[in-house]
């Protein structure tokens, strides 16, 4: 009986344990700086304001990752700290890489269901600078998440998801634990605007 017990109790104690989140907050080096396509003249934040963020994330697979974000540097502290509930909560996150690794493309970026924050574009359909392209958005699981905008989904992949009662590994919901997490720290959702739902996106000003 004993050792049967002992046997059980194996599996228990591998469960309670989980690597210790881990975070890191620098400037842009010269080596990434001359590789840098996100950011551009004429961009309205210079590169000496952002921050690149190394944070551990939860992936799909059930192990502990390390990602990267870049931020402005006024806004690393509460991006770390909300990450840092989610990774805690064990919320899944697919990927986090800076846009560069998709050509600094925001569509090949949320097709590849990758978490981001800067890039220095514009409000799809206006002329006025993304929250992102000032360092202060984030962008969740963008398959499971899209942006939903007079009946087009952005990224295509996403109508999988566009059923918002269920819930599927990495999406996000009103009140949930990615919710919290950033409204904690003043952020705000992009799912609970009205003329459109962009369910992956949190701001500083909800924008």
């Amino acid at each position: 009986m004993f050792a049967l017990g002992a046997a059980l109790l194996v599996p228990a104690a591998r469960a309670q344990t989980q690597a210790p989140f881990r975070s890191s907050v620098s400037p842009i080096g010269s080596a990434f700086r001359a590789q840098m396509t996100s950011w551009h003249r004429g961009c309205p934040v210079p590169v000496s304001d952002l921050r690149l963020v190394r944070v551990s994330f939860w992936g799909f697979d059930g192990r502990a990752h390390s990602g990267r974000l870049i931020v402005h540097r006024s806004f690393t502290r509460p991006v770390v700290k909300a990450l840092r509930t989610l990774y805690n909560k064990r919320f899944p996150i697919r990927r986090m890489l800076p846009v560069e690794s998709y050509g600094s493309s925001d569509e090949r970026s949320m097709a590849a269901d990758n978490t981001s924050a800067f890039n220095c574009r514009g409000v799809t359909g206006s002329s006025s600078w993304s929250e992102h392209a000032y360092g202060r958005a984030i962008d969740i699981n963008p398959l499971e998440n899209p942006e939903v905008r007079r009946g087009g989904v952005s990224p295509p992949g996403g109508r999988a998801y566009l059923d918002r009662g269920k819930w599927k590994k990495g999406m996000i919901h009103s009140g949930d634990k990615v919710v919290r997490a950033f409204a904690a720290v003043g952020w705000r959702w992009g799912g609970y605007w009205h003329s459109l739902q962009d369910y992956q996106h949190f701001s500083w000003n909800g924008r």
